[in-house]
């Protein structure tokens, strides 16, 4: 099978990037799979790439351009690839209203010519518009709401569409009559890893794009009262801003001026598994939630503790996939220091939390990536015994 798969990828720092690297090299390893990758551009972007055996990178399409629809068409067209699978979120394609509308048109034109299936990581009827950055008044807040409703009919028509929580597939179900659905669990990135010993200086680790529903003043706040109890205790903030909040995390370091404090920006895919080995808990400082958290699967993966809200999808991935934290009341700095202190100082629960994450993430994205495979094996064979029936050759020649 030649696959193709749309996604941004690394080194661009598009959404779902990371996610996207390992998807493909998943993929890739798979016998009988060729891949090539639909990729963003790389505009102020480093210039070395993250490479991976019989890949083949196309840098086609860029983040708020208009024409993406068009360059993606173009590019699959010239690709003729069996199959193709879409990696997105709502916002992939654009952070202004046009260029991200119409670039969720490409998976309904790539399904009219080829089997496609869609992955989406978070759903229009879920996000709160105002902690994701989309802070307008209620008749513009309404009809985004209202576009949103008629792009994900558009994305329905994808011959597949693929969601990370069963809660997704309920909504589409009931709210779009939808039948083409399947829930494909986010998965672990890698084999889950032998466990490292936890870090000597007590360290708390938050790591993706701030500014939005993740911001990182009350944790700030928190290691100052951290820092009473433990002048050691380290804050590793590991990311970078957010899209729609650029210059958010340069803000906050100029107003919090405290020590042990360590902002990494933009952290390489190769310096990942660092960070969460020298942390002794993972913090998820988020007010709302947008979709499946390929952090917590990090978290487990490296079996490292959490300590985040029980709140929309997180509260989710605890009920569904066997993860667990110790859970605080969103923007409340008493109630994060409280979790953050009994984890951080009491290494035996560190160990215990780390070690439930670390079962829970058994579930690789290589076992997620054989039932996509096997789903559009399947279609591959329904559209050709489709299209060589005596009614569609009859029908084709009349």
């Amino acid at each position: 099978m030649h696959l193709a798969l749309v996604t941004a990828y690394p080194p661009s720092k598009g959404s779902l990037n990371e996610y996207g690297y390992h998807f493909a090299k998943s993929l890739a390893a798979k016998p009988d799979v060729r891949v090539s990758i639909v990729a963003d551009t790389l505009i102020g972007e480093p210039s070395s790439e993250e490479q991976l055996d019989d890949v083949d990178v196309r840098r086609v399409w860029s983040f708020n351009s208009a024409g993406n629809v068009w360059a993606i068409a173009k590019t699959l067209n010239h690709l003729e690839p069996d199959a193709v699978i879409f990696n997105l979120q709502f916002a992939s394609f654009g952070d202004k209203r046009l260029p991200a509308a119409l670039g969720l048109l490409a998976p309904w034109l790539s399904s009219r010519k080829r089997p496609t299936a869609t992955l989406l990581h978070n759903l229009f009827e879920t996000v709160d518009l105002k902690s994701a950055g989309f802070d307008r008044n209620p008749l513009v807040d309404a009809a985004t709401r209202f576009a949103g409703k008629m792009f994900t009919r558009a994305l329905l028509k994808s011959d597949l569409v693929a969601l990370t929580m069963p809660r997704y597939v309920s909504i589409l179900q009931e709210k779009y009559g939808a039948t083409n659905l399947f829930h494909a669990p986010h998965g672990s990135f890698d084999e889950p890893r032998p466990v490292e010993p936890l870090p000597e200086s007590p360290t708390v680790m938050t790591f993706g794009k701030f500014g939005t529903y993740k911001k990182v003043e009350v944790l700030l706040e928190a290691h100052a009262r951290l820092l009473e109890h433990d002048p050691r205790v380290r804050l590793v903030i590991a990311g970078s801003d957010s899209p729609n909040a650029k210059g958010y995390l340069a803000s906050v370091e100029k107003s919090y001026h405290l020590p042990n404090v360590t902002y990494t920006g933009y952290v390489a895919e190769e310096e990942v598994p660092r960070i969460f080995s020298d942390s002794t808990v993972v913090a998820f400082p988020y007010e709302s939630t947008t979709g499946s958290s390929g952090v917590l699967h990090q978290a487990g993966q490296f079996g490292r503790a959490a300590v985040m809200p029980r709140i929309g999808d997180l509260a989710d991935l605890v009920e569904d996939e066997g993860y667990t934290a110790r859970f605080f009341t969103p923007g409340d700095v008493e109630s994060l220091t409280t979790s953050l202190r009994d984890v951080l100082f009491n290494r035996e629960n560190a160990q215990r939390l780390g070690l439930q994450n670390h079962a829970a993430s058994a579930l690789t994205l290589s076992e997620v990536a054989d039932d996509y495979l096997r789903r559009l094996r399947e279609l591959q064979e329904t559209r050709w015994t489709s299209a060589n029936t005596p009614t569609a050759q009859n029908t084709s020649t009349s």
